[in-house]
């Protein structure tokens, strides 16, 4: 492992790669970031997965730290990570799949508090630098307790990407606003509740993304429940980028066989890819 505690300078020179993405992605106005949980249904497949994501137009990675006990996601992550740790993945095999394709496209962990903890933030945190990953994604680090991990993280090279949900304060949006001059982006929760597929990105959406647009600069990226097409579009409008997860993670999990499974997943985010554009192209 590379060595850290020298710092990186100012808080807006983390994660450049992902900032770069969101300045000019391939669909104009939004980011792609397609999310697939690390080492799930194996690794090796995970490998040709992420290579799948990247050929079919991924902006951004977004892997997943399996962990016991997933409270922010929904059934068909928590069964994918309960695969993937059935099956001996770690977070260092996680580490692995990024620094195998981060220099194709920047990569962004989810991971849960515990497994920062287990390891030790500074040396999580400088594992994930050394393997190319710019930022991280902590649901259950709440903002009030993130100001002990922030500067740790930062100093490692790597930025915590704060959360924004519908049912949020104005109050409590200025806390992420604030929290948003050291991240990248700003991760919006679509729709109050877990991940997974949904037929609608919520009424919640337009309002919390206006709500955020008086408060910060910062690009806006949405996720939970976008899963169709026709909803990446739609997000695309409002947002700088689409999160999609439990949709593609679905495919893999009802695929026969790895090549079924990149197959499937691959016409999903080219499908989403194409609609994020018309999206962006045909909005005011």
């Amino acid at each position: 492992m590379a060595e850290h505690g020298g710092g990186v300078g100012r808080a807006e020179d983390l994660a450049p790669r992902v900032r770069a993405a969101f300045a000019a992605p391939r669909a104009a106005n939004a980011a792609l970031i397609p999310y697939l949980t690390g080492g799930h249904p194996d690794v090796a497949t995970s490998h040709r997965l992420i290579e799948t994501l990247i050929a079919s137009g991924a902006d951004i990675g977004e892997l997943g730290v399996p962990f016991s006990d997933p409270i922010a996601d929904g059934p068909v992550v928590q069964r994918s990570t309960h695969q993937a740790l059935l099956a001996g993945v770690t977070p260092e095999q996680v580490f692995e799949l990024a620094a195998a394709h981060s220099a194709a496209v920047p990569f962004v962990l989810l991971t849960y508090l515990n497994t920062v903890l287990a390891c030790g933030p500074e040396c999580f945190f400088g594992r994930a630098a050394d393997a190319g990953v710019e930022a991280l994604v902590i649901p259950d680090l709440p903002l009030d307790e993130a100001e002990p991990f922030v500067p740790v993280a930062a100093d490692c090279g790597v930025a915590i990407v704060p959360m924004a949900t519908p049912t949020a304060t104005d109050a409590r949006l200025a806390l992420v606003a604030r929290a948003a001059e050291s991240s990248p982006f700003i991760y919006c929760v679509a729709v109050t509740g877990v991940t997974g597929a949904r037929r609608e990105t919520g009424e919640e959406l337009p309002g919390l993304i206006a709500r955020l647009r008086a408060q910060t600069a910062a690009p806006l990226a949405v996720g939970f429940g976008i899963s169709t097409p026709a909803q990446a579009a739609h997000v695309a409008a409002l947002a700088d980028g689409v999160i999609v997860g439990s949709a593609l993670i679905d495919l893999v999990s009802r695929s026969a066989e790895p090549g079924a499974a990149c197959r499937a997943v691959g016409e999903l985010v080219e499908a989403i890819g194409r609609a994020i554009s018309a999206g962006v192209a045909s909005s005011p």
